[in-house]
């Protein structure tokens, strides 16, 4: 569907890609609802954008529900929050596992199953979550991060399935490394292995694709990475073996020592 002229709901929008998203959004000619837990940061966005902004904390079923009463008539969400959840799982806390599944997973699962509706509805619609190759490859300290977007993958496939024929599309857009912002920008830390990043552009770029043409996932990563991905996914012990002679673990600590304050 075009997005000019349309209603676009953005969860995440004011941390890593997701400011990216939204000037990308704005510049298509969509109208704008932005969501995020602070106020201070959406503030800025509203004028910048002309765009609503809705205060809501996406690990809290309550304001998930709100955000969604609020939001109604959306045309187009594009599910883009989501904690880092980097470390091992057994320095996690019970209430640290649930913070991470009810925003990378639960939110976005609600959010479509009471937006769709209204869309279906109407005949037309696009849900696009935002999820990343670690959706299809696990790696070392993201047990957390690997299991809501391995379940985000497969809900987003699985959902489209059954919209289909309803003139509502699903997508699912799966950035690799991003530079300039998130976890690289943040710590300094290389990329494991040196692989090549991608622009936040191209993910912007891969968002519009994905909901202009329907496409149900998109994979933005230079063609070495999407390879890799590919072999890890069929191949997970010999990916697990890899990853270890690649000497990843000194980046990985970094970015888990600099995340963990976000859980």
């Amino acid at each position: 569907m075009q997005i000019a002229g349309t209603t676009v709901l953005l969860t995440g929008v004011t941390g890593g890609i997701g400011g990216a998203i939204a000037a990308g959004m704005a510049a298509q000619g969509a109208h704008l609802i932005l969501t995020g837990r602070r106020r201070e940061a959406l503030a800025p966005l509203a004028d910048r954008y002309g765009a609503r902004t809705i205060l809501a904390d996406l690990a809290d079923d309550e304001d998930v529900r709100r955000l969604a009463e609020e939001a109604a008539g959306t045309d187009i969400v594009i599910a883009n929050a989501a904690l880092p959840s980097s470390g091992d799982l057994l320095d996690y806390t019970p209430a640290q596992i649930d913070r991470a599944l009810a925003v990378n997973l639960r939110a976005p699962a609600m959010l479509a199953r009471l937006l769709a509706p209204d869309m279906v509805t109407r005949g037309r619609g696009h849900i696009c979550f935002v999820g990343s190759l670690s959706g299809m490859a696990a790696t070392k300290s993201s047990s957390l991060y690997n299991a809501t977007k391995f379940g985000l993958r497969g809900l987003s496939l699985a959902f489209r399935q059954d919209l289909h024929g309803t003139g509502v599309g699903v997508s699912i857009v799966q950035p690799g490394f991003v530079r300039d912002l998130g976890m690289f920008a943040n710590t300094g830390s290389p990329t494991p292995g040196g692989v090549r990043t991608v622009a936040p552009q191209q993910v912007v770029k891969g968002v519009t694709r994905a909901i202009e043409r329907d496409i149900a996932e998109i994979n933005v990563a230079p063609l070495e990475l999407r390879f890799l991905t590919k072999i890890a996914s069929q191949f997970p012990g010999f990916a697990e073996r890899v990853q270890r002679r690649a000497g990843a673990e000194k980046t990985m600590n970094a970015i888990v020592a600099s995340q963990r304050a976000s859980r």
